[in-house]
């Protein structure tokens, strides 16, 4: 019975380099979904994305179908595979629950679906493999391998800021530059 493992990074760039990692594995592309902010995408870019295919980058496999795309409450995400699919579908179709939603349709309960949400609206991304049991062992290494995001630890994080769930009719997230270290453009 196939089964969808998932997990969160801060960086686009090291949930990248899973995928990378898990093709070279012999995960089949299509088997695998990525859907995160790295960024250097903003509204002008999810609007000329135009959603799911537009290509980057000169690599086989997956991440060749990168594309924009803005989901609501989250803003413009870089996403490709079926969950970035389904998550279009959703909000093509003005479907209830949006990326929420296809995280639940892939297995995962309601509080996982939340918080996954939630860390791709806060800049994060989301790796997510269906797999067989036989290779669930090489995938979950290869996942977990990358450092990622403790759920407990970051969902407690959220709530302490007084966040209960992912409410796709919130503004997107704008992290506090000088809260991450990063000092603002100066204006001339």
């Amino acid at each position: 019975m196939t089964r969808t493992l998932t997990r969160s990074y801060d960086s686009h760039a090291t949930a990248r380099s899973v995928v990378d990692q898990l093709e070279a594995a012999g995960v089949s592309s299509s088997a695998i979904s990525i859907v995160g902010r790295d960024g250097k995408t903003d509204e002008t870019n999810a609007a000329e994305g135009a959603g799911i295919g537009a290509g980057v980058g000169g690599a086989a496999g997956l991440l060749t179908g990168l594309g924009i795309m803005a989901i609501p409450g989250v803003g413009p995400v870089v996403a490709a595979g079926w969950l970035a699919a389904t998550a279009a579908g959703a909000v093509a179709g003005a479907a209830a629950g949006g990326l929420v939603g296809s995280f639940v349709k892939e297995g995962h309960d309601e509080d996982e679906a939340n918080y996954y949400a939630e860390t791709v609206r806060r800049g994060g991304s989301v790796v997510s493999v269906r797999t067989e049991p036989e290779h669930e062992a090489t995938v979950q290494a290869i996942l977990d391998g990358a450092t990622p995001i403790d759920r407990a630890t970051r969902e407690a994080d959220y709530r302490a800021g007084g966040w209960s769930r992912f409410d796709e009719n919130a503004d997107p997230y704008v992290r506090d530059a000088t809260a991450s270290g990063r000092v603002p453009p100066a204006v001339i």
